[in-house]
């Protein structure tokens, strides 16, 4: 969409990370006002003229002290559709991390697919593309959106980064749980192209029932290796907790792990003083607000913001963001 101008708008909550985005991009931050009112609604609103611009709204749905997961996502809604009525060429929403995205399926009778609810949600108000980040099931986000909806990866970050970590160690790739194992697997063959050398594959049996996780079978070897547990988001912690102590049990000789999210919610911190977690990678799509400085400790963040930043150049410019992803 090279004929018309871009607008990169951010608001207030994901305004650091918009602003990371917007020096990589090479642009400015649209102004836009948020307004609360006694009642606790509140409206959102650009501030200058966005009329046939590409238009794209920063926005990560997480809760924090300030904003519940719903707060935010209205505020972004009622943003998108300020700026349709305003004639806004094209609206893309860049939404870091995607609220509702574990819920993409029934897993009891009557139960809601929330995934799919948001997506008509973004559709009503006048989206037309949506950018996100590692989504929890990458087949179910395809499906909800009738509108783009494009995908972004930290697999090539997280290689990088543990390239230089496992050295000439043997490396081994862990999924904590069967659903996740594709993720890993598309990691391991990553790494071992990076290494130039071969890393073997484990994964753990996970169950959960009323937010119970239970299941203990464990596959694969990684005694003597350099474990690396592969995830999608860290939440309450349990399931990398089980399989740090998994592959502790099998023999590895270092643990480390990644997630793309790290919401840490409940006890999570507790994950961080593992003894036999020798470091945690997430990326800065939710900050690690929830966490005190000694529980930081082991904790390294990634930027993901430049990747945004280049999805967001391509597809103003008319441009494949396939190799964003793909080695």
């Amino acid at each position: 969409m090279t004929s018309t101008g871009l607008s990169l708008f951010a608001l207030n909550a994901s305004r650091e990370f918009g602003q990371r985005v917007a020096d990589a991009l090479g642009a400015p931050l649209a102004r836009h006002e948020e307004r609360e009112f006694e009642d606790g609604e509140h409206k959102s609103r650009p501030l200058e003229s966005v009329r046939g611009r590409d238009v794209y709204v920063v926005h990560s749905l997480y809760g924090d002290p300030q904003q519940s997961v719903n707060d935010k996502l209205v505020r972004l809604l009622l943003l998108l559709g300020a700026l349709r009525d305003a004639s806004a060429g094209r609206i893309t929403a860049v939404i870091p991390y995607l609220c509702y995205a574990r819920k993409d399926r029934r897993s009891k009778p009557r139960d809601p697919v929330s995934t799919r609810y948001v997506a008509g949600l973004l559709e009503s108000v006048g989206a037309d593309a949506v950018i996100t980040l590692d989504v929890h099931n990458l087949a179910a986000y395809e499906n909800a959106f009738r509108i783009r909806a494009e995908h972004l990866e930290a697999r090539k970050l997280f290689v990088e980064f543990f390239r230089s970590l496992a050295g000439d160690e043997p490396v081994a790739v862990v999924s904590p749980d069967v659903g996740g194992v594709k993720r890993a697997e598309a990691f391991r063959e990553s790494l071992e192209r990076r290494l130039g050398r071969a890393a073997t594959r484990a994964f753990m049996e996970k169950s959960r029932s009323e937010g119970v996780v239970s299941g203990e079978a464990f596959v694969g070897d990684v005694a003597g290796r350099t474990a690396i547990v592969i995830d999608d988001i860290i939440s309450s912690g349990t399931t990398l907790r089980r399989a740090i102590a998994a592959c502790r049990a099998q023999g590895a000789r270092r643990i480390l792990a990644a997630a793309s999210h790290g919401l840490f919610t409940a006890k999570a911190a507790d994950l961080l003083t593992e003894p036999a977690l020798e470091q945690l990678i997430v990326t800065d799509t939710v900050p690690p607000f929830r966490l005190d400085a000694a529980a930081r400790a082991k904790l390294r963040i990634i930027s993901v913001a430049p990747l945004f930043a280049e999805a967001i150049r391509r597809m103003h410019a008319g441009g494949s963001l396939v190799e964003l992803t793909h080695d």
